[in-house]
């Protein structure tokens, strides 16, 4: 498994709470330094966490049998947020022998959705 303690994990400040092959819950606390210029969690935080919420629970999915890189990343935001702690919970959607898709959702402290987004792998074989 990476270390998920340090780099961009650690600049973002993600917590993992959960991590398996089916299930990656993810927590974070908005700060001013990760909003965007008018004062709101910035979108691109979102995506981060999303496409590291997929990859962890890809990875582990595959495991020994290679590593995976993410080729598509959409995700929606559908709720301002300027402070507080969110929740990401990634969930595989597809695990196929070339490609995983997976879906995460995260929520506020009021378990209100505010992004949205998935993310497509590619599974690299070690072979």
């Amino acid at each position: 498994m990476p270390d998920l303690t340090g780099g961009f994990v650690a600049l973002l400040g993600l917590k993992f709470d959960e991590a398996s092959a089916d299930r990656v819950v993810i927590s974070w606390r908005v700060r001013p330094e990760l909003h965007q210029p008018f004062g709101i969690q910035h979108g691109g935080v979102y995506c981060s966490v999303v496409e590291t919420a997929a990859s962890v629970g890809g990875s582990l999915w595959l495991a020994d049998r290679g590593t995976v890189v993410g080729v598509s990343n959409q995700t929606d935001f559908l709720r301002a947020v300027r402070d507080g702690e969110l929740t990401a919970v990634g969930t595989p959607v597809h695990r196929g022998r070339s490609q995983q898709l997976w879906q995460v959702e995260i929520t506020d402290a009021d378990e209100r959705l505010v992004a949205r987004g998935q993310v497509r792998l590619q599974n690299l074989s070690r072979d």
